[in-house]
């Protein structure tokens, strides 16, 4: 089967073929008819983050039909329509029956981290990864959901943030354009903030209540005159180089929190006072749990959310995508047909 195979950081996807894999016993395997090109996949690329084994296949945002079924997996049959969740909890460690099945002590994979991803026709999950897709969503449109949407959720549920509070979404990426949609359904006053006019008008349009341009003006000072001097209840990092981390800190009330979401390879010096006397919060949100998949189809599948998708390409044209990725050139996310 033809696959985009990592090798090592710096390199270009290779595309390859590879042997097709059979299901083991509760493994599903899914003919993968849409995948989500998402950030991490340059995080990998420049060695930010290291897969677990190499050569490994990349791609964690996967939609697609079932096509065989491993002993024991009944609970699905060929030809369902599905999305996968990326990470492939154990379901009875600790974390997991505390309801963090997104921190896992003992996971049996995880998409392109740890197992072969969806940057390829065919790949193999344990048959509890799998939701059901809603008839009323395409696989191009259910993709993205896997990571874009869940990990805005997650973030959302991290920060605790409702009906009366304010935020600022920092990066107008990917999983930022979900942010604003997804706060916006929550009742949170939301300030988009991008260096790029294109994305500002894609988060106004999603349901931003103002936007700040990194480019043209001070962020924080910005964001404290939107807010009459006091600035956001939550900050949501999305991109993590040491100017937006400072800016993020800038721009957060008393007693508010510096959601981090995004990172890069920058770090950040804080003296504690800083964060002491307003009594600031650093809050950190990793990934998601199966359940915030299932209800992000939901929301999708009720036109509560979309994925906005910038591009559907061809699964050889993956390393174009990837460049075009990290010069900012994506609004939303590329969508990759095997």
């Amino acid at each position: 089967m033809r696959a985009a195979l990592f090798r090592e950081r710096g390199a270009p996807l290779d595309l390859v073929d590879l042997e097709r894999r059979r299901p083991g016993p509760g493994e599903v395997v899914v003919d993968v008819a849409a995948a989500g090109v998402c950030g991490t996949e340059l995080h990998f690329l420049d060695g930010l983050l290291t897969p677990l084994k190499t050569p490994i296949v990349l791609g964690h945002e996967v939609a697609g039909t079932v096509a065989e079924l491993g002993e024991g997996a009944s609970a699905f049959t060929r030809g369902d329509r599905v999305a996968v969740h990326y990470f492939h909890a154990c379901r009875i460690c600790t974390q997991c029956r505390s309801g963090r099945d997104h921190l896992c002590d003992r996971p049996r994979g995880a998409l392109a981290f740890a197992s072969d991803g969806g940057f390829a026709e065919q790949v193999v999950v344990p048959e509890s990864a799998l939701a059901r897709l809603p008839d009323t969503l395409s696989f191009e449109d259910a993709a993205p959901l896997c990571c874009g949407a869940t990990t805005a959720i997650h973030a959302l549920g991290v920060s605790r943030l409702g009906v009366g509070n304010t935020a600022v979404v920092y990066g107008c990426g990917g999983v930022g354009l979900q942010l604003v949609q997804v706060l916006r359904l929550a009742g949170v006053r939301t300030i988009a903030v991008s260096r790029t006019a294109e994305k500002l008008a894609l988060a106004t349009e999603l349901g931003a209540d103002e936007i700040v341009s990194a480019a043209e003006e001070p962020v924080a000072e910005r964001v404290r005159e939107l807010t009459g001097g006091d600035g956001v209840d939550a900050v949501y990092e999305l991109v993590g180089t040491t100017e937006t981390m400072r800016e993020a800190f800038g721009s957060v009330a008393k007693a508010g929190a510096v959601v981090f979401v995004g990172y890069s390879f920058d770090r950040l010096d804080l003296h504690p006072l800083e964060l002491v006397v307003p009594e600031v919060r650093i809050l950190t949100s990793v990934g998601n749990g199966y359940q915030e998949l299932a209800l992000a189809l939901d929301l999708a599948a009720r036109g509560l959310v979309r994925s906005p998708i910038h591009e559907v390409a061809p699964l050889e044209e993956v390393n174009r995508v990837l460049e075009d990725l990290r010069a900012g050139e994506v609004l939303g996310r590329v969508v990759l047909h095997p």
